[in-house]
């Protein structure tokens, strides 16, 4: 005779609900911006991004254009 058991995932519950934690969200987010600032990338040719306290332009063939130094309050 074969007992089942319920397999309980990292991101449900025991009665088959789904959770969000903090991890997932966060992991979730970063890899979802990857994908954007690749597709824009190939699309316009270039991301606005912030690097080092400045706003800057990252062109497709690598070179970097400094748009503005932030502030720091």
């Amino acid at each position: 005779m074969t007992t089942k058991t319920k397999r309980l995932s990292r991101s449900k519950t025991s009665d088959g609900f789904a959770y969000l934690t903090k991890r997932i969200l966060v992991n979730k987010a970063k890899s979802a911006g990857k994908v954007a600032a690749k597709n824009a990338m190939e699309l316009m040719g270039y991301v606005v991004t912030v690097k080092d306290g400045w706003i800057v332009k990252q062109h497709q063939d690598g070179t970097v254009e400094q748009i503005k130094k932030l502030q720091v309050i």
